[in-house]
């Protein structure tokens, strides 16, 4: 969770109710409704109710609730585990509430939420599968737009499932080795041939097929994904890598990726940062081949974290080199490269129909040797350069490709933080570049975007790179989403 994510104030938590009492006090609609509720559960309900209005009493008569006819009294409360205060008297539900607090009892006031203890989800029910959606009381009409999403998403299938998982249990423990291979059966009975069955109404069928996954578990083999974690927003992951981060043993993740990203991981798996960063390297490249190959050797199922896209100034190449030599299974899921976050966040063109039909992918430093790199060349031509660097190199890049014959007034754009709500936005001409060298302010990962297509950019949020060196290093951030 990253540092900057606002908390919850109520915990949700799943509370055992079988067989215990749970008080309504109320006669109409809202008692009703809570009752509705509390109905999909084995608790035994209690309802207080001394006038209670038709549809409450039928729904008590035909639920088998005990109906207690009589004017609330705080002995109505006696041996409940909760209780719900749903008189739409304001009075009266803070004394109820009052009552239950001082008897220890966690109580819930329907819509009073300065009186309860705890609220109540809008639930999504697959028996032994729930889903609930809490909002803390803010907005129950939004809880039960969630709800009505994620109704739809869920198997009708899914409770039969989970009962047959239940039943399970206990063999699969005895049958199947713990960890990866434990893991590997139960999302197999998850999304496999079980599933299948049950899905079509074969119950036998679905036990048939379980024994079968449980007595053929095979040996566990370790896998290696090398996934693109993005250019740094945790909504830009793919679906592919959220589902393997969710299955992963072991994230083995870089320093550039964000704790918010990492997090998304199963809260179970380690967490190996192998970062490195300019002047500090807490891994050599060799170091961390050697470790995927060992996880993979242990059967470890990993995700190998790395920002942007893995095939983009990742290094990606030499740890697929070192998994082929070991023989360990691994796949590459893609990433949003910096260059396409720094882009979108200026509403960029990289390629513009008239001005420039090709894209050079580089780095700051290609451009130190005794000889320029061929793009160069391309930059000149009227390619557009994406150049993944710091801004300590940006003097080089300006006065080499200067020095090329690439005017001095070819814009230029610079994104601090791509992707991210503090992103920073700059734009100028190549002559402006190497005043990013005094700005000490800029911490975070810097993409510049050298070509004519800049001109298609939106830069009403940018600012201009040549009054930076001006510019206190105090100066507020752009922090627009």
């Amino acid at each position: 969770m990253s540092k900057n994510a606002t908390k919850l104030n109520a915990f949700p938590i799943f509370m055992r109710v079988a067989g215990e009492a749970v008080v309504i006090v109320g006669d109409g609609e809202e008692a009703l409704a809570k009752a509705r509720l509390l109905g999909q559960s084995s608790a035994t309900l209690r309802i207080v109710a001394p006038a209670p209005e038709p549809d409450l009493r039928d729904w008590m008569r035909e639920h088998g609730a005990t109906h207690v006819a009589e004017a609330y009294d705080a002995a109505h409360l006696a041996g409940a585990v909760l209780v719900f205060a749903a008189t739409a008297d304001e009075a009266l539900d803070r004394k109820i509430s009052d009552d239950a607090r001082a008897a220890g009892i966690p109580v819930n006031a329907v819509d009073r939420p300065e009186l309860c203890d705890f609220f109540t989800p809008a639930l999504v029910n697959r028996a032994p599968l729930a889903v609930a959606i809490g909002t803390e009381g803010a907005g129950p009409v939004l809880a039960q737009m969630v709800r009505a999403r994620i109704d739809r998403l869920l198997s009708p299938s899914l409770g039969p499932l989970a009962q047959l998982a239940n039943s399970l249990r206990d063999a699969a423990e005895r049958v199947v080795p713990r960890g990866s291979a434990r893991r590997r059966f139960w999302n197999e009975f998850f999304t496999g041939a079980p599933a299948r069955a049950i899905e079509a109404g074969d119950a036998l069928a679905a036990r048939r097929a379980a024994t079968q996954l449980m007595t053929h578990a095979a040996a566990v083999h370790g896998h290696i994904a090398l996934v693109g974690a993005g250019p740094g927003a945790e909504d830009l992951l793919t679906l592919r890598a959220q589902r393997l981060l969710m299955e992963a043993d072991v994230i083995v993740f870089d320093a550039l990726v964000p704790e918010a990203v990492v997090a998304m991981g199963r809260r179970d798996a380690e967490r190996l940062p192998v970062g490195k960063r300019k002047g500090c390297h807490s891994k050599s490249q060799a170091e961390i081949n050697a470790l995927l190959v060992a996880l993979g050797r242990d059967g470890k199922r990993v995700v190998r974290l790395k920002s942007g896209d893995p095939l983009v100034f990742g290094r990606a190449g030499e740890e697929m080199a070192a998994l082929r030599d070991a023989r360990i299974p691994y796949e590459v899921v893609p990433g949003v490269t910096a260059a396409f976050a720094a882009a979108a966040d200026l509403e960029l063109p990289l390629t513009l129909r008239g001005v420039s039909s090709s894209i050079v992918f580089t780095t700051g430093h290609d451009l130190k040797g005794a000889t320029l790199p061929d793009w160069a060349k391309l930059a000149i031509s009227g390619a557009t350069v994406a150049v993944y660097m710091g801004r300590s190199v940006a003097a080089d890049v300006a006065s080499r490709l200067i020095a090329a014959g690439l005017s001095p007034d070819t814009a230029v754009a610079v994104v601090e933080n791509a992707s991210l709500t503090g992103r920073r936005r700059f734009h100028g001409t190549l002559a402006d570049l190497p005043s990013l060298e005094d700005r000490t302010d800029l911490t975070g990962p810097v993409m510049t975007i050298i070509g004519d297509a800049v001109a298609g950019a939106n830069l009403e949020r940018s600012r201009p790179l040549a009054t930076q060196r001006l510019v206190a290093a105090s100066e507020p951030q752009d922090t627009d989403a």
